[in-house]
Order: structure tokens, then sequence, then C-alpha cells
């Protein structure tokens, strides 16, 4: 038993807490191209048994071009609830990462415990920086409140010194793997070839680790800005007014010659808004921009409207992509005029498959469009930013387009 472990920590190792779309999209590429033996933590038994008989699993990179296949390996798979191969593992590894969605982080906040109480213990002096790729604001800092809460006082002097907890942006875009994909392979995952990610550097415990397309930045509220409402802001125009359009696919929905320019203004009221907030330059955002937009046309990707559409209450909150974009593009003196086709569109948003969808459509006609609007988005009914929206929303209710 003791020369299994010896021969499994030979080499430097990489856990990731998720097996997803992320974790395994893109989390596991870049940490396998670094060197690492990749260990993912899951609860998908099939993905588990999948991703261990082969000891690794393919990404297909797909664009409008072309589309290419690459084997991670090696990877290893354990199930969540094996308690003690997983803080071994933990208590081993050279750098982590967390791509479970922001309602696991609690379940996996014991779980890093345990392991920095076994690096503790083990006297381990190298740190572990682990690096929350949760869609939330203040991930890293949110996790790193939850594991510290499962440590005894005991060992928070070694928690504070040798554990770094990194926020990140994700950009790649990463569609959940279709039924007859999962069919064919649970392991096998379609993504674009985009392969950025910057981290926030002030997150760190000592060296910077060296992983492949990692970049450690400063000024790090620019870059989860530009994210949210530049890219996450293009999707959801694409997705509300792709979706009362009748498209299911979000290149559809770029390719409609009433919703283009309405993206395309609205992408451009957000630039001036993060720029001014942040002291950016323009012309680099306008390329990001541009590089954005390609990206979106992505034909092979088939990411759906429904996904980048889906959980309005969320999205259209006062500080997510829409809403808080309309307020950055105020703020440098812009009136979001296309921004407010988006959140208008947000609210006429119904999918039947959507519940928080479903339970905002319901609100709606019984607590009225101002009300609602001031709850759910936090814009009052005086503000010029509501009279937009709620003439734009009217105005969809009649099917009435720009």
């Amino acid at each position: 038993m003791e020369l299994r472990k010896q021969a499994r920590m030979s080499k430097q190792s990489a856990v990731v807490l998720g097996a997803g779309n992320i974790g395994r999209g893109f989390l596991g590429q870049l940490f396998s191209e670094s060197g690492y033996e990749v260990v993912f933590v899951d609860i998908d038994e099939p993905l588990i048994a999948a991703l261990n008989a082969r000891r690794g699993y393919t990404i297909r990179l797909v664009d409008n071009e072309r589309a290419d296949e690459v084997f991670i390996s090696p990877v290893r798979a354990l199930h969540s609830g094996e308690t003690e191969t997983v803080v071994e593992a933990l208590g081993y590894a050279s750098v982590a990462g967390t791509a479970v969605g922001v309602r696991a982080l609690p379940y996996i906040a014991p779980l890093v415990a345990a392991g920095v109480i076994r690096r503790a213990q083990s006297c381990a002096l190298s740190p572990l920086n682990i690096i929350v790729c949760e869609n939330m604001q203040d991930a890293a800092a949110t996790f790193r409140s939850m594991v510290s809460q499962n440590l005894p006082p005991g060992h928070q002097a070694y928690f504070q010194a040798n554990v770094g907890f990194v926020d990140t942006v994700i950009g790649r875009m990463v569609p959940p793997p279709t039924p007859e994909m999962r069919a064919h392979d649970p392991s096998l995952i379609a993504v674009e070839p985009y392969k950025e990610l910057p981290v926030d550097r002030s997150g760190f415990v000592g060296p910077i680790p060296e992983i492949v397309g990692m970049a450690a930045c400063d000024n790090f509220g620019f870059y989860t800005a530009r994210k949210l409402y530049i890219h996450n802001a293009g999707h959801a125009v694409l997705g509300y007014l792709g979706y009362l359009r009748g498209h299911t696919l979000g290149y559809q929905a770029l390719q409609d010659e009433t919703i283009r320019p309405i993206l395309e203004q609205a992408l451009a009221e957000s630039k001036v808004g993060v720029a001014s907030r942040y002291g950016a330059d323009m012309a680099r955002l306008g390329a990001h921009i541009s590089d954005i937009i390609r990206r979106f046309a992505n034909r092979p990707l088939s990411d759906t409207v429904f996904r980048l559409a889906r959980d309005p209450l969320r999205k259209l909150g006062p500080g997510d992509r829409l809403v808080g974009a309309a307020r950055l593009a105020e703020q440098a003196g812009v009136a979001p005029q296309a921004l407010s086709w988006g959140i208008a569109a947000g609210y006429c948003f119904d999918h039947p498959e959507d519940s928080l969808a479903i339970k905002l459509q319901r609100r709606l006609p019984d607590e009225g469009f101002d009300a609602v609007l001031a709850d759910v988005s936090g814009i009052q009914p005086e503000e010029p930013l509501a009279d937009m929206v709620r003439q734009r929303y009217e105005r969809l209710q009649e099917t009435v387009w720009p």
C-alpha cells in the first residue's frame, strides 16, 4: 500500500474539485499541459469510472474552421465520498482548483479543511494555492471563509500562512455535453480553443505556479468587470432577444439582423462604462469585444439560447451582467439604450423549463412591472433607466421591434 501511494505521489499533482464543464473542459487541460497529474473529485459515478478506465479523457476543440481532439492524461478520479482518499490527495497536491458550482462550495469546504489539517500534520512547507473557478463575486474570499470555519483554532496559523485562495474569471465557453456525447463517452467534452486564464495575483501564497494559459494579474477588478459586463452581458443579450425571436442557438441569434446591431451597441455602451470605471484602454477593450463577437459565432459549439438566458432572477440582478453594465454606462455619461433592450427582454423570458423564469413571470401581473423591476434589478420607477426599460418591455409585449 505504501509503495503504491509513493508511486502515485511521485509526480506533481493538481486536485480539481468538480469534473464538470469547467473542471474537465478547462482546468484539467491547463494543469495537464503544465506537467501535473490531474486528480478529479466528483460525485458522478459513470464519469469517475470512465476517467479511471482510460486514465484520461478527450477534449474536442471546435470552431468554424476545424475540430481537433486532445487526450488529457494522466488523470485519476475520486468520489467525494471517499473522504480519506480525497484528503490524502489534497495533502500531497501541488495546486488545486474548484469548479463545483456555488451551491456545492459548503459541501466541499470540510474536505478541503481536512486536507489542510493533513498538510499541517505532515509539516508540509510548500503552499497549496486553490484557484476558485466559481461564478460569484468574491468567490475566493467566500470559500476561504467556509474552509476556515471548518478548521480548529490550532490550525488557523498554518492555514493563513500556507493556503492561498485565488480568484479567476473563466472566459472559455464550455456548453454541457449533449446526451449523445454522454452516451458515447461520459468523459468527452467539446470546448472552444480559447485558452486564457487571468487570475488575481494577490490571492497566491508563496511562488506563483507556472500554469499553461494562466496570467497573474493586478487590478483584478477590471478582469472581473470585463468578463461580467462584456462577455456575460453579450451572452445575455443574445439569449433574451434570441429567445423572443425564436432562435435555438446563440450563433443563430448573432446572425439575426435585428439582434446584431443591438448586441454591438450594448457592448459599446459596456465598453465605455468599464473603461471609465477601471481606467482601461478603449482600443484594447474594443479589440477584446471584436474577438468576443467572433467567438460567439462558433457554430460547432452549439451553445443554446436557453443556457445563455436561464436564471433571469440572477442575471437581472442590480450588479449582474445587464443592469450592472447599464449602471457603469450611466456613470460614464452614456445612456444604456441597447442594454435596456436586453434588460427588458430578460423580463419577457418565460421558458417553461426554467422554474426561476416562471417564478418571475408569475410575479409581474400580481405585483406590477415597476415593483418587480425595483425589487429584482434595483431600478426605481422614477429613474431614467426604468423609463427606458419600461418602454422597451411594453414594445416587446406587443412584439414591436426597434
